[in-house]
């Protein structure tokens, strides 16, 4: 009977390794929604809830996440660089996780939502915080929610850097908003075809 119990054990540690391991690893065609929710099922039931929380569409809360983190839960910005080459122990912020959000940008996030136990290496408490940020643009700035390109800017250079125009001054960010904007519209041709399908999903473990 132990050594039954025993191989049960051992079986339900193996698939709980298989969960977590699906879980952290980045989704293996990221440019794809359909491919990436039905790689990561979990994802989609946090997605469509921060979606609906905070009227911010899947497709825009997506493709931030990709732009800022390529969908790696421990994504860190680079090192900083001695004489341009050396790297140095800090990094160039306090940024990390899906969202990237700094750690100043999630207490606020914490503070103002009264949830106490949210981690930035959680995808489930980033999608959430990106919804949350770009929920908080529209209120101060009326910006659509819908307008990817700009909601970028502001996720970017933050609610008043927005309102300096500090966007004006860095093409480059300009180009990678434009980026995150076609790729959001990419994201919703491609849920289009298959939100149906995952909405009937119904996994039991999650």
């Amino acid at each position: 009977m132990m050594e039954f119990l025993r191989k049960i054990f051992i079986l339900l540690f193996c698939i709980l390794i298989l969960i977590l391991q699906g879980c952290v690893s980045a989704p293996s065609y990221a440019h794809n929604a359909c491919s990436v929710f039905e790689e990561k099922y979990f994802w989609f039931k946090a997605a469509k809830k921060s979606s609906k929380k905070w009227k911010v569409p899947i497709p825009t809360l997506m493709a931030v996440v990709n732009q800022e983190s390529s969908f790696k839960q421990f994504a860190k910005p680079p090192r900083k660089k001695l004489f341009g080459f050396i790297p140095l122990l800090t990094r160039e912020s306090s940024s990390l996780g899906y969202s990237q959000a700094t750690k100043g940008s999630w207490e606020h996030y914490k503070k103002v939502t009264g949830k106490k136990f949210v981690t930035r290496i959680s995808f489930r408490d980033s999608v959430d915080f990106v919804g949350f940020y770009i929920d908080q643009a529209n209120k101060e700035l009326g910006i659509s929610k819908r307008d990817t390109y700009n909601q970028y800017l502001i996720y970017h250079e933050g609610i008043n850097g927005f309102r300096k125009k500090t966007y004006k001054k860095k093409p480059w960010l300009q180009s990678i908003a434009r980026k995150v904007d076609k790729q959001a519209q990419t994201y919703n041709k491609q849920l289009s075809s298959c939100m149906k399908k995952l909405d009937r999903n119904k996994y039991i473990l999650f």
